[in-house]
């Protein structure tokens, strides 16, 4: 591949992160700008695959995407009625294949929302693996665009809550602006705390330690101005330990590290100040949620209900005295509405990515864009225990691009280059120097 297009590459690919951070905090279904994103996601991995490619994607990454899009697949495919017997209660037996029909049943008790949901994974899934084919350069190439988004969502914010702490924006996108660019303050938060590992990167490693503290500075400010609370410790406790992680192999001062800590504690008293400010969970609250949402994975683990479906089949499991004029549209643990989603298979796939996440840790130890990206990606599934952030496409692009650099071989690649030329200078020899490496 050349030069020139390795370049055309990287801008597109960088165009639609920037565009998803920009018009991607919807939360409710059937956005037009989520469909946006998703088409150009597509078009723009097609272009990019319909090149030579540097460098492979990782067989395991594109075997686990493959296993995910067949079980939404088969969620939308007329199964033989009797299929379903005993695996799930009559009234969730979902649509007839035909009017009339009651021979062929689909999983799925709602065929468009996991049709919808299987273009959302296809599209993350094609900006996933053309990250994966850039060359080392485009994948650092692409975090000004990251920076781009970030700085545009926070000065939203700034504006915002410099103005009233109650301020929506209504008419600019199809869903109402809350926080930043983001229908949700939960899932503005999160796009706060994910950018601090990449803002300690930028600081500590690309010799920007002023202008990175500063946007450290920025991003807690405006993690507190937002309120949410699982942000605010979430973003307490990503940042003290992007500092341990990423200064251990920078050349930060041990008085600058105490001098970080310090700002940290100040924070720390600011934080808990708004968390007590507010009740953790109330009678009626998520933790009513998990449970009702766990009532309806004993009763549909093997099939699930259909991806996208949680709204209408969590209503089957409400009690009662649950219903009020406000429903509940997700139970805000992602992993919990997956599995009443997917069923006990994609649980499996859960665990599969959980377990390679894992592994890759043992293979980034030397990059620090890798660890920091390892950083965010932990952080945000742990803020999927209590939220959903994952579906909103600014966020899932993100997530997606994070990802591609912790599983992108070349890194590898080149950590073992490097060990190669260590040892060739080591005894003297330059004979056997790595092809594309300096001597």
């Amino acid at each position: 591949m050349s030069e020139r297009a390795s370049e055309w590459d990287k801008y597109l690919l960088g165009s639609v992160l920037f565009v998803s951070l920009l018009i991607g905090g919807g939360t409710a279904s059937g956005l037009y700008t989520d469909t946006l994103i998703e088409i150009m996601a597509i078009v723009t991995g097609a272009v990019v695959f319909s090149r030579t490619p540097s460098q492979g994607a990782p067989r395991f990454a594109v075997w686990l995407l493959f296993f995910a899009g067949a079980l939404l697949v088969l969620q939308v495919v007329p199964l033989p009625a009797a299929f379903f017997s005993h695996l799930r209660p009559d009234f969730l037996l979902g649509n007839p294949w035909l009017a009339g029909e009651t021979r062929f049943r689909f999983v799925s008790v709602g065929v468009g929302r996991t049709i919808e949901c299987l273009l959302y994974l296809v599209a993350s899934s094609a900006f996933f693996l053309s990250v994966t084919r850039l060359r080392i350069e485009q994948v650092y190439g692409l975090l000004p665009f990251f920076f781009m988004g970030v700085i545009c969502n926070g000065l939203a914010g700034a504006i915002q809550y410099s103005l009233s702490n109650d301020i929506a924006i209504k008419g600019l996108l199809p869903f109402t602006i809350n926080a930043g660019l983001f229908a949700n303050q939960n899932h503005f938060s999160a796009l706060l705390f994910v950018s601090i590992p990449f803002v300690v990167y930028y600081g500590l490693f690309r010799g920007h330690l002023v202008s990175g503290a500063l946007g450290l500075v920025t991003l807690l400010l405006l993690l507190l101005a937002a309120g949410s609370r699982a942000g605010v410790l979430i973003g307490l406790a990503i940042t003290m330990i992007s500092v341990i992680f990423l200064a251990a192999r920078s050349r930060i001062s041990g008085l600058g590290i105490l001098v970080l800590f310090i700002g940290l504690s100040i924070y720390t008293i600011g934080a808990w100040t708004k968390i007590d400010a507010k009740v953790i969970d109330p009678a009626f609250g998520r933790a009513e949620f998990a449970r009702t949402t766990i009532d309806g994975i004993k009763e549909n683990w093997v099939t699930g209900i259909g991806f996208g479906n949680f709204q209408k089949a969590y209503q089957v499991y409400e009690k009662e005295g649950m219903i009020f004029s406000s429903y509940v549209n997700h139970v805000h643990n992602d992993y919990l509405e997956i599995a009443f989603e997917g069923g006990i298979l994609a649980v499996v796939l859960m665990a599969i990515y959980f377990m390679f996440l894992l592994v890759s840790y043992a293979g980034i130890r030397r990059e620090p864009l890798q660890k920091a990206a390892f950083l965010s990606v932990s952080f945000l599934l742990v803020h999927s225990l209590v939220d959903y952030p994952l579906r909103t496409a600014a966020l899932a692009m993100t997530f997606a691009y994070m990802n591609a650099i912790i599983f992108h071989r070349g890194f590898a690649d080149r950590s073992s280059q490097k060990r190669a030329l260590m040892e060739i200078d080591h005894n003297g020899d330059k004979l056997f120097v790595p092809i594309g490496a300096s001597s």
